[in-house]
């Protein structure tokens, strides 16, 4: 009985859980029911305001591709009337041309039937000159060629003195007139400007601390002299004169990078291949910033700014060249400065001149490398990097070579010549100087009717004594110039040489 009792109460708890948990149920039910028909009302209306939102935009986007469509409109418009005017305005303009041409077209018929006429006049009068000169032969005997060297001859002989003296007049009244205003010009210039004189040398002398030096730089057998040499190009000699040692080269570029790298291993005291190799490397290092640093500051110096530094690092190498003895980097300013001064006192160019005064003589930097002149070198160097080409007009006509294409190139020759012909610019070996004026004594004595020749002023003027019987006073015009043609021809002179032909008549009698 107490067992039934006790199932009884088991079942009645159990009952009562079952019934809880199922009411649990309903109510969670319930209350996610309720949660959900909230939210779906919640959606409901989201989704309503984003249809009524929707709606708004299109009605606004339609009311935008309304107002676009309307503004293309009226520009179609505009631009239509735009292109009806302009073209009713070339219309009007092509009226215009076809009257023009209509007219220049009857001008140019007309031309062509006067052309025409004139032609057929001409060849009426040429028949008639030719007619009258076969009737002038046949009366005569005498061809019309044969007639004006007769003329011309006559008219020579009649009139010979006449002829010289107007010529000579001519040709010395223009002479001083030229020489006149050059000389105002020149001298102008010239006070302006003031430079010193480099001279040219062939050895450079390194002073040693000591005589136990000097058999270091020999080296065991030699050896170390025979490196040196090899690699710097030059000779070193080593004699009894006392704590130096002299460096020869022709090449004054080489002579200087032996100078550095000498003086750096005296400095130094280790004198062995190694080290000498290593001075010298650096010795063409230094020489090399040093071209570029001297082309660099020529340029600016004349305010040139424009130039590639190809260019430059040449320009610099001419610090190291000489001409007659003038360095070349030197002479190549000085003539761009009186360039600049020559143009601005005639009214040219002056940086035109400036600058071709400045590149006339690049060639010279690279002529014991390339062959050729020098001139042609610096012309083929400022083609290659681009230089302007009214510059390369101007310098080449330095020497006379090429046509004075510009104004600019007369002055770049004037400019060359005041800077190589100033006091003490250059000077001239005396084995040299007696060598040409040997030549031109011999080539004045290749003229037949040269009686006697001197050369004067340092060899720059050329005097020729003609045989009078032989020649006449017009023929030494000629005579002169053929001289002064041969001398360019055959002599390599600095400067200019003045030819001077004198023909002298003398009356000789006695009284008794």
């Amino acid at each position: 009985m107490q067992f039934n009792d006790q199932l009884l109460t088991i079942l009645q708890f159990s009952l009562i859980f079952l019934i809880g948990i199922i009411t649990g149920i309903l109510i969670r039910f319930l209350f996610i029911q309720r949660k959900a028909t909230s939210l779906e009302q919640k959606l409901k209306a989201r989704i309503e305001e984003l249809q009524r939102k929707e709606k708004e935009i299109l009605l606004e986007a339609e009311e935008k591709a309304l107002k676009i469509v309307e503004d293309a409109k009226n520009e179609r418009l505009k631009i239509l009337e735009d292109l009806k005017a302009r073209e009713e305005r070339i219309s009007r303009r092509e009226d215009v041309l076809d009257k023009l041409e209509k007219s220049l077209e009857e001008e140019r018929e007309k031309y062509r039937l006067d052309l025409i006429k004139l032609e057929e006049k001409e060849k009426e009068v040429e028949n008639l000159k030719k007619l009258y000169e076969e009737k002038l032969q046949e009366i005569s005997g005498v061809s019309k060629e044969e007639a004006l060297k007769i003329l011309f001859e006559n008219l020579e002989k009649e009139n010979e003195k006449i002829l010289t003296q107007r010529l000579t007049k001519l040709i010395n009244y223009q002479k001083e007139v030229i020489e006149e205003k050059a000389r105002e010009i020149i001298l102008e210039a010239l006070p302006r400007y003031s430079r010193s004189v480099a001279n040219e040398i062939n050895i450079t002398v390194v002073n040693l601390p000591s005589e136990e030096m000097k058999g270091r730089i020999i080296g065991k057998e030699g050896r170390n002299i025979r490196y040196f040499e090899k690699l710097t190009g030059v000779q070193l000699i080593i004699d009894e004169t006392p704590e130096l040692v002299t460096i020869s080269s022709f090449d004054p570029i080489k002579r200087e990078t032996a100078r550095l790298a000498l003086e750096r291993l005296i400095k130094d005291g280790r004198i062995h291949p190694a080290s000498i190799e290593e001075a010298v490397i650096w010795a063409k290092e230094e020489i090399d910033k040093e071209i570029k640093l001297a082309g660099e500051q020529a340029a600016a110096e004349l305010n040139i700014f424009d130039l590639p530094q190809e260019i430059l690092h040449l320009m610099g190498g001419l610090k190291f060249r000489y001409s007659y003895g003038q360095n070349l980097l030197q002479h190549s300013i000085e003539t761009a400065i009186f360039a600049r001064m020559i143009a601005e006192e005639i009214g040219c160019d002056a940086e035109l001149a400036k600058k071709a005064g400045f590149l006339h003589d690049i060639g010279k930097a690279v002529t014991h490398e390339m062959e050729g002149s020098h001139l042609e070198i610096g012309i083929k160097i400022l083609e290659k990097f681009g230089v302007d080409e009214r510059v390369i007009l101007a310098m080449r006509s330095h020497h006379e070579t090429y046509p004075f294409a510009i104004p600019e190139a007369y002055i770049v020759l004037a400019a060359d010549a005041i800077s190589s012909k100033r006091p003490g610019a250059r000077s001239e070996a005396m084995e040299a100087y007696l060598q040409r004026v040997e030549s031109l004594e011999k080539l004045a004595y290749s003229f037949n009717v040269v009686e006697k020749a001197y050369v004067i002023s340092g060899g720059r003027e050329l005097w020729v004594f003609v045989r009078p019987e032989q020649i006449s006073d017009l023929e030494i015009f000629k005579l002169a110039q053929e001289l002064a043609q041969k001398i360019e021809e055959t002599i390599r002179f600095p400067g200019e040489i003045k030819v001077v032909v004198i023909r002298e008549n003398r009356a000789i009698e006695y009284a008794k």
